[in-house]
């Protein structure tokens, strides 16, 4: 007899209909065809302990598999269940009269017990879209399915269960979830704020500019400047995520199986800090079974690089492109795929080897050359791509014995989103635009004009700091978003002066 019951594969963050079909013959071999990984291959002995704890057996019977389409790689575990549906259905232990109406997906312990698998949320996409009545996942993977909203998700903890509701013993009940409430409950709590930071006003100012107009940001100062613990700050200052930010948001995470169980969707934007020795392949994404890689997993929100000179010069120059065009495509022979990396960028370094050069008050022990080859290890494009670039100094005494809180993320954070508003006024035209960083030279011209009073003072730092055409625009781009946060419909003469200030970490003229 033969089956069909519909599964889905994974192609970057996005899903595809797989049908697994399955025939019983006479004979007693097993075939399992369709481009299947190993760990699709070993579901044979997975099924047939599941089935044997649970008092039942493998039919005595020649066994074809097929994952259709054949032409496309099928890899993880997560087709066991529905093949061992497709074969219990195929001998007549289950009913195969309602398996048109779902899409089944989950991993098959020894057991019987079903483990949660990658991909919950595409995979409940692409069934809804399919017009599916219902997705059959784990326990594990409901919350995240149900965000989806017009597909009803029924979450099983073992095969039996399945068995069961497929023959109408026992039906299944949806698994219910106020996913709005959900979401806007989680969205504020934030475990690091801005009022536990003492002193370090300036650099405030600048981390409030950099999240008003989504900038990417650099900072250099000594060791205990508090550049990391600033920047952990950063996500309680940015805009809350919309619901389909988060939606995109949470696709990445279930991907790449970074979702805790039971989580329905990502609420607070991500904020990602790899460690130096990371790999281009593990911060731009791919490999031999494609996954997304740092900067995707930081999609709309921070991606933070700690201790910059100390990455490999590969890796950083890997992110020039998907920084200027907020997506990456990873090619290789024999798959193309493309991911999402709208981040914003945030990165800090000390000045030189031993930390200390412009210290005010510790000596830095380093020559001239071994400062200047320590800052060389940030090439010029890359450093022309970070709009802000700011020196920290050590904070006093005085300041951090203040036991009063400084300003809280909550009042920045308003102040912020009170900017992006206005920008999301003003790009209502321009479609994937919705900050101030994304404006291309063109929109310049029409969002960011300047009068002769500020061209003057540009051509002068110009000239002044050997600036380049790329540094301009940025220049620009913060001035508009300084007077967003100024309310103030032109770029006036002291916005301009704010954003070339920020820019003071150019190697021609820093430390001068």
């Amino acid at each position: 007899m033969l089956v069909k019951v519909y599964a889905a594969a994974l192609q970057g963050i996005n899903a595809i209909q797989v049908t697994i079909e399955v025939n019983t013959l006479r004979g007693i071999k097993f075939f399992l065809v369709g481009l299947p990984d190993n760990a699709v291959k070993e579901s044979h002995e997975r099924i047939r302990s599941a089935l044997e704890f649970n008092g039942l057996k493998l039919p005595g019977k020649q066994i074809v598999v097929n994952m259709a389409p054949a032409d496309i790689r099928k890899e993880g575990s997560a087709y066991d269940l529905p093949i061992a549906i497709g074969i219990m259905a195929a001998d007549g232990t289950i009913s195969s009269e309602h398996l048109e109406k779902y899409m089944i997906m989950g991993e098959l312990g020894l057991d019987g017990g079903l483990v949660p698998i990658k991909g919950a949320l595409p995979i409940a996409l692409k069934a809804a879209e399919l017009g599916y009545e219902g997705i059959i996942l784990p326990t594990g993977n409901a919350a995240e399915a149900a965000a989806v909203g017009n597909i009803k998700v029924y979450a099983v903890d073992n095969l039996m269960q399945v068995i069961r509701h497929l023959n109408g013993e026992e039906p299944l009940q949806p698994f219910g979830m106020d996913i709005e409430q959900e979401f806007y409950s989680r969205q504020s709590n934030f475990e690091f704020d801005f009022s536990e930071v003492r002193g370090q006003e300036s650099v405030k100012r600048a981390f409030e500019v950099a999240a008003a107009g989504g900038h990417n940001l650099i900072m250099i100062g000594p060791p205990g400047s508090g550049k990391s613990m600033m920047a952990k700050r950063l996500p309680s200052i940015l805009p809350p995520l919309t619901l389909q930010e988060s939606l995109e948001t949470t696709k990445i995470h279930s991907v790449s199986g970074t979702m805790p169980n039971g989580t329905s969707l990502i609420t607070q934007r991500p904020f990602r800090s790899p460690h130096h020795t990371i790999s281009s392949v593990a911060l731009c994404g791919g490999g031999a079974n494609p996954r997304p890689g740092e900067i995707s997993l930081a999609h709309n929100g921070v991606l933070f690089l700690d201790e910059l000179p100390e990455f490999s010069r590969d890796v950083l120059e890997v992110m020039r492109q998907p920084l200027e065009d907020r997506k990456i495509c990873v090619a290789r022979a024999n798959y193309k795929v493309d991911y999402p990396a709208g981040v914003m960028f945030v990165a800090s370094m000390n000045p030189c080897p031993c930390g200390y050069y412009n210290h005010p008050t510790k000596a830095c022990v380093c020559t001239p050359a071994q400062v200047q080859r320590y800052l060389n290890k940030i090439s010029g494009p890359l450093l022309d791509r970070i709009d802000l670039q700011i020196e920290i100094v050590p904070v006093p005494f005085e300041k951090i014995s203040d036991a009063r809180e400084g300003e809280s993320s909550a009042a920045i954070r308003a102040r912020v989103i009170a900017a992006r508003k206005i920008q999301e006024e003003r790009f209502k035209e321009e479609e994937g635009i919705y900050c101030n960083a994304q404006m291309t030279p063109k929109m310049l011209n029409r969002y960011a004009v300047i009068d002769d009073t500020c061209r003057a003072m540009l051509r002068t730092a110009m000239n002044r700091f050997n600036l380049s055409a790329r540094a301009y625009d940025r220049i620009v781009k913060v001035a508009r978003t300084i007077a967003d946060l100024d309310n103030s419909k032109d770029i006036k003469g002291h916005h301009i002066a704010e954003a070339i200030g920020y820019r003071n970490l150019d190697r021609e003229n820093w430390g001068n």
